[in-house]
């Protein structure tokens, strides 16, 4: 008989894993699954308690966070073989992290309300550093009985939540937002160290200038590091921002609103994963220009 858990955690990447070792820093004891072993046995490492299936992680949970990529992931962990929902607590809350469109969040959330499930539409910003330090912020929208269900996790793993709402599908769309600036963000980054080494500057120096500049953000400040050190192990993949551009590409699209900036960007990501970097570090935006411009970028050690 599997022991019945606070939490279980699906999804285990760098974002999952880091929030599972902020909750069992938290004192709630955690349950997660991953298709990866090693997830899997870093999860134990931290003091988790690993299972195979998404069922058994939440077999007895009074509160499931999904942390995996898309709508479908999360609709496959919830509902598919071995799917988590059937397993939780008659009460329990779900909490999905994955950016997706708005409208497949509120679909996912009737499905789950209608089991006695509640659902709170949560997804996250601060990359991995934040998750595992409990820092993130959580773009959230969910039932009053929602919140109060997911308070405690929600306590665990960030430094802000912003509780935007009612109905499912509101969260989704202020990530979304965030989603389209970031994307442009990186980008622009990528973009303006290879026009930097392009004029042949000390990009190290061009960092500094640049983060105590009008022209910083908080990518710049985080991505470029990436590409000064000519390490593109993905802690963000390109991968990621193909998709989140294209949802905000299709959402615009489906109400005829123009989006020239960000339809720019998902060209820029889309080119990178043509070029064979799809899985790399989205900083990889960079490797594009210098292949494209013939410049020779910091390569790791």
């Amino acid at each position: 008989m599997v022991t019945p858990v606070d939490v279980a955690v699906v999804g285990l990447g760098s974002m999952g894993l880091g929030m599972a070792g902020s909750l069992i820093r938290a004192g709630l004891s955690v349950r997660g699954c991953d298709l990866s072993d090693t997830a899997r046995d870093r999860l134990r490492d931290l003091g988790g308690h690993a299972a195979a299936t998404p069922a058994e992680a939440a077999r007895g949970a009074s509160a499931l966070l999904v942390v995996v990529v898309n709508a479908a992931q999360t609709e496959a962990v919830l509902f598919g073989e071995n799917g988590a929902a059937a397993a939780l607590s008659a009460g329990a809350v779900v909490i999905a992290s994955a950016t997706m469109a708005p409208a497949d969040a509120r679909r996912i959330a009737a499905r789950v309300e209608a089991t006695g499930l509640h659902y709170l539409d949560a997804p996250i910003s601060g990359g991995a550093t934040r998750a595992a330090s409990g820092e993130l912020t959580v773009m959230a929208s969910g039932s009053p009985a929602a919140f109060a269900a997911a308070e405690p996790v929600l306590g665990a793993i960030a430094a802000r939540v912003h509780a935007l709402g009612a109905e499912a599908g509101v969260g989704s769309s202020f990530k979304i937002v965030n989603q389209l600036l970031a994307g442009i963000h990186i980008a622009a980054a990528c973009e303006a160290m290879a026009f930097a080494k392009s004029l042949d500057l000390d990009l190290s120096r061009v960092f500094e200038v640049i983060t105590q500049s009008a022209g910083n953000s908080w990518m710049f400040e985080n991505r470029v590091p990436h590409i000064l050190a000519g390490d593109y192990s993905p802690k963000s993949a390109v991968s990621i921002f193909t998709k989140d551009l294209g949802i905000v590409s299709d959402i615009g699209r489906s109400g005829s609103f123009p989006l020239p900036v960000a339809s720019a960007a998902l060209q820029l990501f889309l080119a990178t994963a043509a070029a064979g970097m799809a899985q790399d570090d989205d900083a990889s935006v960079a490797r594009l220009y210098a292949m494209i411009a013939g410049l020779d970028l910091p390569s790791k050690a």
